[in-house]
């Protein structure tokens, strides 16, 4: 406090202060002065910000943030920010209010779920969010020994021309695709030729680069208004960035709020898709080693000391073989391409679908168009074993084929479409013909003690299918039977629906205690099994099953998680990983209420319907299928990837 004199009249300093010096220790006051009536009211605004220009990562990498684009690197920047704060206040109290309004005022809506959508936020202020200016790093040679990051002498400068891929920056934008390539050519193999030249041009650039390197810096492409690049992590205890299968709940809040900077992250994943970083690791569940990053495969995260370039510091699991990133990525890719009716990300993005869904071709060992899992925890769920085929992968790998077949359609790739429809004839028939029991979809297709488990998450690949506005993948009497399972067994057998949903239930209602992940409740995929309810019309089973988590973590009655909510709990309260990013799928729920224009406008047609299967593609599949179950094949030809058995 400033000393104040007799008379009341604060004593101020005369005249600016100085800068202190490097490492010199200051504390700091600021003070008003104003003249009050009696019985008067003055109120008096400060502004405090800070200017931190640059983040730094632990291999060297140094970028610029977001902000500097607009107010620069100086020291003067703060100055800026507290003049823009204190000028400017009331109009962004206005919009904030603007922005609020109509969902606080949404009478359809209850209490509790209103301030709880606003408050679950807060991970995207917390959770250690690094928002760059998309420009290339510049590189402290003396932390980033060994690694031969590309150089720049002036931030910004892009140089294609000269010199080998590792020196240079990549886009993966299609400009040199012809005008209506996609769209209007009669060639029917238009875009899935573009794929295939795209891959090798990229196969050709990853065999430019030396096993010890890292992925170049890719800079996306997103439109006329470049939003730079976004990085936030999994959790404050899983410091990973952008995890993509949490990412897959998460992103509802991004695209909702921030729609550029959702793209933005896809378009990192699509770019990484291409790549492979042939850097040995050492992965810790079973003590084998592999490569950091196999080509085809969508990374766990974009890294954590060197991200963008070292990816996938997750380690436990060889998650090249994980059954559910791949068909994540597609859907994401989908959902985000229907919701913002942006053909040009459509069009970019094309070839690493392509990649992607043909990458998944080694893991359908039979030929049914289905793929099985390898009897590890080869998925989200890294603690919980699978076997064959699981009602969770199986569901995301039957969405993802319907997204990609509706995809291709909408871009004229009429070769893929046909494709793809047929495997998901194929595969949807086995899926259900194995799984399907009656009320709900078995845990997995094998013989173990939790194989007939009811698990919460089973119906994920609908949930996204029905927020694309895709076709459903099964009769909606099945999916509001296994829905309404879910909710009379994982949801109310656990404390009377005020825990959220318990990630696995036995058919004798109670818990599965196979692992630690089976027993707990994960914030959110709740959210996400709440959101899918809503989707299907079961209004009071999607709210009382999201309430779950309000009660438990959010209320004065609950465990106290506000605003650290944790990936889960068990059924005594008990949390793991706490500042967790997968309930901001409490977004998701939002988003079924009130559905994006795009999705809502969208025209009500069948789309797999318009995708007509050639006796050509029957034949080809049908030859593909047959060399799959061949008992001395265990080679893939038809994959756009070598095998290497």
């Amino acid at each position: 406090m400033f000393p104040q004199r007799k008379c009341g009249t604060p004593c101020y300093s005369a005249g600016p202060s100085m800068p202190s010096s490097p490492g010199q220790k200051l504390c700091a006051a600021v003070s008003a002065s104003t003249w009050v009536e009696p019985h008067g009211r003055c109120t008096v605004v400060f502004a405090l910000a800070w200017s931190s220009p640059k983040v730094k990562f632990q291999k060297g990498c140094t970028y610029n943030r977001r902000y500097t684009q607009f107010y620069g690197t100086s020291e003067k920047s703060a100055v800026n920010l507290v003049h823009d704060a204190l000028t400017k206040y009331k109009l962004w109290e206005e919009e904030i209010e603007k922005w609020q309004n109509p969902i606080l005022k949404d009478e359809r809506l209850p209490e509790w779920y209103k301030f709880t959508l606003f408050n679950e936020l807060y991970f995207l202020v917390a959770g250690g969010t690094v928002w760059t200016d998309g420009q290339p790093p510049a590189i402290d040679e003396k932390k980033s020994p060994g690694f031969n990051h590309q150089k720049s002498s002036k931030r910004g400068t892009k140089d294609t021309n000269q010199g080998s891929v590792k020196d240079r920056h990549v886009n993966l934008a299609v400009e040199q695709v012809p005008h209506g390539g996609y769209m209007a050519n009669g060639d029917d193999h238009s875009v899935s030729k573009f794929a295939a030249v795209h891959g090798s041009e990229m196969q050709e650039q990853i065999n430019g680069l030396k096993s010890e390197e890292p992925i170049p810096y890719l800079i996306s492409k997103d439109g006329p208004e470049h939003v730079g690049k976004f990085l936030y992590l999994e959790g404050v205890e899983y410091i990973m960035w952008n995890t993509y299968d949490v990412h897959f709940y998460a992103s509802f809040a991004l695209l909702d709020l921030f729609p550029k900077i959702e793209l933005s992250i896809q378009r990192d994943f699509a770019n990484a898709v291409l790549y492979e970083d042939r850097r040995k690791v050492k992965f810790l569940a079973d003590g084998t080693s592999g490569i950091r990053k196999v080509k085809g495969a969508v990374p766990h995260d974009l890294g954590t000391h060197d991200p963008w370039h070292e990816m996938n510091a997750y380690n436990i699991h060889d998650t090249s073989k994980w059954k559910d990133l791949n068909p994540k990525f597609v859907l994401q890719i989908y959902r985000d391409f229907a919701a913002t009716g942006d053909m040009q990300f459509g069009r970019d993005v094309w070839p690493a679908v392509c990649a992607a869904m043909d990458y998944m071709d080694q893991f359908d060992r039979d030929g049914d168009g289905l793929i099985e899992n390898d009897g590890f925890p080869d998925q989200t769920y890294d603690a919980w074993t699978v076997h064959g085929i699981s009602a969770y992968c199986g569901c995301l790998w039957l969405a993802a084929l319907q997204a990609a077949a509706t995809m291709a359609h909408r871009l004229g790739d009429r070769h893929f479409a046909e494709k793809y429809k047929l495997k998901f004839i194929k595969a949807k028939a086995v899926y259900e013909a194995k799984l399907w029991n009656g009320s709900y979809f078995n845990y997995d297709s094998g013989t173990s003690s939790n194989s007939r488990s009811i698990q919460a998450d089973q119906l994920a690949g609908q949930w996204y299918a029905a927020s694309s506005g895709l076709p459903p993948l099964f009769d909606e009497h099945k999916i509001r039977t296994a829905l309404q399972k879910i909710f009379e067994f994982n949801v109310m057998k656990v404390k009377g629906g005020r825990m959220g949903a318990v990630n696995g239930m036995t058919p004798k209602g109670k818990v599965d205690e196979t692992c630690m992940q089976s027993r707990e409740i994960w914030t959110g995929v709740t959210y996400a099994v709440a959101a899918n309810m809503l989707l299907h019309g079961m209004e009071h089973q999607g709210f009382t099953t999201a309430e779950g988590i309000f009660t438990a973590g959010w209320s004065e009655e609950g465990y106290g998680y506000w605003f650290q909510t944790p990936e889960g709990w068990t059924t005594d309260g008990h949390y793991r990983s706490l500042v967790y990013m997968r309930p901001l799928a409490i977004w998701a729920i939002q988003y079924a209420v009130s559905p994006p224009k795009a999705i809502l406008e969208a025209p009500k047609v069948n789309l797999m319907d318009r995708i007509h299967i050639s006796p050509h593609m029957v034949r080809a599949i049908s030859e593909i299928s047959i060399r799959k179950v061949a008992p001395d094949n265990r080679c893939f030809p038809s994959s756009a990837f070598h095998c290497e058995c």
